[in-house]
């Protein structure tokens, strides 16, 4: 097939979509079983899987043709940060209720091939990956057939870390596309004494939050300005209907409740972090989506998932926000016991997918839920 054609291919497959997100699934359609009435919960990654001894740092994509795609680091030979690990994804035809085989995508001996930080280009139809090496070096690629196929990664290093910094990290979790069409990762630096002898960037002590961005699909790269220096590090964000990103991270500084910032130029500078004081969490990564848009589905959602209890990796907990990130009124524990990392999705049946780690980070799960039980019925589609 031509380029043309292979275009072609793709807007077709986005166009698909976009009327599937907006519909529902179409009547008579057997790949979806329906809406779930309570959380259904699905092992996607589980420790010993295929020789590896753990998976952690999950991150969720729904690809243009509704391919659900799970990424996650497979730790070869130990649990610990700096292990020889592997860039792993599993692939889902029926919004996530059962799954492929494990794919490695990604082996570069004993490295550490890690923080894998996935965006779907709706322009392009394209899944633009990035990710790390060693917490050090950074790199991208692309799928242009749904995460089946991907090219080889370029270095982009360069273009999105300062020479001073001496550790980096992209999300972890998915990044975001503007309405202009920038492609946005947060991301995490650390600016430590270093880098030496490489340890795990966990042990750092000086550590902040940016942004990684892109105007020419992914080609090309940027960095934001560092926003307050060691108040927050691992981040997520999303774009309010008015174009503003709310970005949420996980705090610093033993804060245990957590960090937020806004930007109102697409990402390239921030305001100070400050801290949610009903947003209790341990310091941990968390996830933030968009669900709906008022124009479509009558009103505005976003979705916020982390662990909300500030002693220990547990209460993993879903918010909800109908006024683009100022409040979060909704909130809903998923699971009480122990969590820690995750990553949220929308499905094609608008389902909400939640991806995290639980059981001492022996597996990564997939919960599937609906508005319905997030509200106990108070709203729904």
């Amino acid at each position: 097939m031509d380029d043309r054609g292979a275009s072609l291919k793709r807007a077709a497959a986005i166009a698909l979509l976009a009327i599937v997100v907006a519909c529902g699934t179409p009547e008579g359609d057997k790949t979806y079983a329906g809406p779930p009435a309570d959380p259904e919960r699905v092992t996607v990654f589980s420790a010993g899987e295929d020789g590896y001894n753990c998976f952690r740092i999950p991150a969720l994509l729904t690809a243009a043709d509704g391919t659900i795609l799970a990424f996650a680091e497979a730790r070869k030979d130990s649990c610990r940060d700096d292990a020889d690990i592997d860039l792993a994804l599993k692939r889902s035809q029926d919004g996530g209720q059962t799954w492929g085989p494990l794919e490695i995508l990604f082996d570069d001996g004993d490295l550490s091939v890690n923080q894998p930080a996935p965006v779907l280009d709706r322009e392009t139809g394209d899944v633009v990956l990035v990710f790390c090496k060693n917490n050090q070096r950074v790199f991208v690629t692309k799928s242009r057939d749904n995460g089946s196929t991907w090219a080889e990664p370029r270095d982009i290093t360069d273009q999105v870390v300062d020479p001073g910094w001496s550790y980096i990290g992209a999300g972890p979790g998915h990044g975001i596309q503007l309405t202009s069409g920038r492609l946005l990762m947060s991301s995490w630096g650390d600016t430590s004494p270093g880098p030496g002898k490489w340890r795990p960037a966990s042990w750092g002590k000086v550590q902040f939050s940016y942004a990684m961005y892109s105007d020419d699909h992914g080609e090309t790269w940027q960095r934001s300005t560092p926003l307050t220096s060691d108040l927050s590090d691992e981040s997520m964000s999303v774009e309010t209907v008015g174009g503003r990103i709310y970005m949420n991270m996980r705090s610093r500084q033993q804060k245990r409740i957590r960090a937020y910032a806004w930007s109102d130029d697409g990402g390239q500078t921030w305001s100070d972090v400050e801290f949610d004081p009903s947003m209790p969490e341990p310091s941990v990564q968390g996830s933030i989506v968009r669900f709906t848009k008022a124009d479509r589905h009558g009103k505005n959602r976003i979705l916020l998932a982390h662990p909300a209890s500030p002693t220990e990796r547990a209460e993993f907990t879903i918010r909800m926000s109908y006024d683009e990130c100022e409040t979060f009124p909704v909130a809903k524990v998923l699971h009480a016991g122990s969590s820690a990392y995750s990553d949220l999705a929308i499905a094609p049946d608008m389902v909400i997918l939640c991806l995290f780690e639980t059981d001492e980070y022996s597996r990564i799960a997939i919960a599937r839920f609906t508005l319905e039980w997030l509200t106990d019925g108070t709203d729904r589609l």
